[in-house]
């Protein structure tokens, strides 16, 4: 079996976890900040990216608004677990698991992307990415 590796980050959000949650466990939340479509049907969701690209990922666990789950490229695992900070936000960290040691340092780079723009999202109501069907991340782009 080949080897893998984890990914760990954190990120603090003024949104309340419901209002996390939200977004990344409904269609429409996961539409404004991380694919162009993302529907959910028997706990498969079926992302939709600007270059075409679709996955069909396998929803874990749905912990309402404390965790959200799901198997990603890769047959990764992603685990989002939100706390309250205590104060009306949001402390989120996020655990990727099984991700292949090769492509680590770049996955670590596209988490941060999610999260960034999932926090633009919640906390700012701004989409950060640039629609664009060939400024993807494959060609270089960050904005996607």
């Amino acid at each position: 079996m080949a080897e893998s590796a984890r990914i760990s980050w954190r990120l603090h959000l003024a949104a309340e976890p419901a209002a996390v949650y939200a977004l990344l466990a409904t269609d429409a939340g996961r539409a404004r900040f991380w694919a162009e479509a993302a529907p959910e049907r028997h706990d498969r969701i079926e992302f939709v990216f600007p270059d075409g690209t679709t996955l069909r990922a396998e929803v874990l666990r749905r912990d309402p608004p404390a965790a959200f789950a799901l198997r990603y490229f890769g047959g990764c695992i992603a685990e989002f677990r939100l706390a309250t900070d205590g104060a009306g936000g949001t402390d989120l960290a996020l655990e990727v698991r099984d991700v292949p040691a090769a492509q680590r340092s770049e996955d670590a780079a596209g988490w941060v992307g999610v999260l960034l723009t999932l926090k633009a999202a919640a906390d700012f109501g701004v989409d950060l990415r640039n629609h664009h069907r060939s400024r993807t991340w494959a060609a270089g782009y960050v904005d996607n």
